[in-house]
């Protein structure tokens, strides 16, 4: 294995120069770079060298991303190339100039219904794809939601990020390397969106994923987590308290809302929605025309 030499703006790593960094999270940095072959931007980010260590995170790293690639999904960050060079596991992605949901929400406050509305069912429709290519997102948060804006309308569209990074397949996938995952190896997830499966330390499927975008769309339609505290206190409202109501934190929101949310965030996997879609669209049937 290559000896990990540190990055330095202005370094380039397999033909793409780094320029700056804009993201940085527990699986990895995100650096604004240049692709020095086209001449575009893109979105480089860099596996950390202490996640680098075991051979099976490698090749899942490596596979994962490569699934993330054959998917070619309007709502999920394109990939355009990843491997290693000179001991740095990367991957080269579509840069995308707007915010990501938690910023946005920080600086704006709650979104519009209809917005709220429009990204999850963007997310949701990465998410089924996703399940149905056998990869679980495994850490949907705000923060893996880029939203680029000041289109036709100013219309928000939503990417979802961080595909092939430190997620574990599914557990039916036939490479039983590949069902290791690195996401094990690295951190349980975000304790604000984390599923209670996970927590109980059972395989997770689609419908883990989408216990955390419920989370993401509470957030986003009132501008703080459903839960709130510790990661100790978090774990505990996750596995054994009811969803706050959200009719009772977005005025005009009728309660029929509260009983789509409770579902799509049952306890138990099989309480819930069969698909993220399924769970957005009884969503916006509760909430139309019921928003002030």
């Amino acid at each position: 294995m290559a000896r990990y030499q540190p990055i330095s703006l202005g370094s380039q790593i397999a033909g793409y120069q780094v320029e700056r960094e804009i993201g940085r999270g527990g699986t990895g940095v995100v650096y604004l770079a240049t692709d020095l072959r086209l001449g575009r931007a893109v979105a480089l980010k860099v596996l950390p060298p202490e996640q680098t260590h075991s051979d099976a995170v490698r090749r899942t790293f490596l596979h994962e991303s490569r699934v993330a690639a054959a998917m070619d999904h309007p709502h999920i960050v394109p990939i355009f190339a990843s491997g290693e060079f000179n001991g740095v596991l990367y991957i080269a992605m579509h840069y995308v100039s707007g915010p990501d949901l938690g910023t946005l929400l920080d600086r704006d406050g709650p979104l519009p219904l209809t917005d709220a509305l429009l990204i999850a069912a963007q997310v949701a429709s990465a998410l089924d794809a996703a399940h149905e290519h056998h990869l679980v997102h495994g850490d949907v948060k705000p923060g893996n939601i880029l939203v680029a804006t000041g289109g036709v309308g100013d219309v928000p569209y939503a990417y979802l990020t961080d595909f092939g990074m430190a997620k574990s397949a599914l557990a039916a996938s036939p490479n039983p390397e590949v069902n290791i995952g690195i996401f094990e190896e690295v951190n349980i997830g975000t304790f604000e969106y984390v599923t209670p499966e996970k927590l109980e330390g059972h395989p997770v499927d689609g419908r883990g994923d989408l216990y955390s975008l419920a989370c993401v769309v509470y957030e986003a339609l009132v501008g703080e987590p459903a839960f709130h505290g510790g990661a100790l206190e978090l774990m505990h409202q996750h596995l054994s308290a009811p969803p706050p109501e959200l009719s009772g934190k977005r005025p005009g929101l009728a309660p029929a809302v509260d009983r789509v949310m409770a579902k799509a965030m049952a306890k138990a996997p099989e309480d819930r929605y069969g698909s993220c879609r399924d769970f957005v669209a009884d969503l916006g049937y509760a909430a139309g025309g019921r928003v002030r």
